[in-house]
């Protein structure tokens, strides 16, 4: 049978344990926040939680008689001089048909700036619905002082919500864009987007 350990080693011994455990943890944790936005934006967008569209690059299966109202609606963020507007402001289509849309984009500042939409669909439930096979959403945009470009966005809502009985009355759905100013695909906080003088 062995001894004993003197009190000071094995009190050393358990806050040593202890601070490994309490350091494992606060890494976990670390990793946890940065793992978090990524993921839960992976999740919306698999989902289309949250009025996140889904992204598909095919068409629907099956065109319904069954129509909707599109609202489309616009605003651009604080820190990034450009006005921004769809080519219509609602469209009736029919559940399963393919659309486009324009949306007209101007700098109107006098420095060239770089600019990304962010998106949502509503109501929220909607957006497991909305399909975009191309989106001028997905990447970043640059426009030189005064320029302007027409940018597309080819969507359907897909068929399975004429069998979700939850949208039997659904008769419109809002697909709402946001411009920032934006870096790597990221937007910037309006403080963050002012030029260094």
């Amino acid at each position: 049978m062995s001894a004993p350990l003197p009190t000071h080693i094995g009190n050393a011994r358990a806050r040593r344990t202890t601070l490994i455990v309490c350091a494992g943890f606060a890494l976990f944790m670390l990793g946890a926040a940065f793992a978090a936005v990524p993921l839960y934006t992976m999740f919306c967008k698999l989902t289309g939680f949250d009025g996140t569209p889904m992204v598909r690059s095919t068409p629907a299966s099956e065109t319904l008689e069954r129509t909707v109202t599109i609202r489309f609606d616009t605003n651009v963020a604080p820190g990034i001089d450009w006005s921004f507007t769809p080519e219509r402001r609602e469209i009736t289509a029919r559940i399963g048909e393919t659309q486009t849309l324009f949306f007209r984009v101007k700098n109107e500042g006098s420095r060239s700036a770089t600019g990304v939409a962010t998106y949502n669909v509503q109501p929220d439930q909607a957006g497991a619905f909305f399909v975009k096979m191309k989106c001028f959403c997905f990447d970043d945009q640059r426009l030189a002082p005064g320029e302007t470009m027409d940018f597309p966005v080819v969507f359907y809502v897909d068929p399975a919500l004429a069998k979700d009985r939850n949208f039997d009355g659904l008769g419109s759905i809002t697909l709402s864009y946001t411009y920032f100013a934006s870096r790597n695909g990221k937007p910037l906080a309006a403080a963050e987007s002012k030029p260094n003088l």
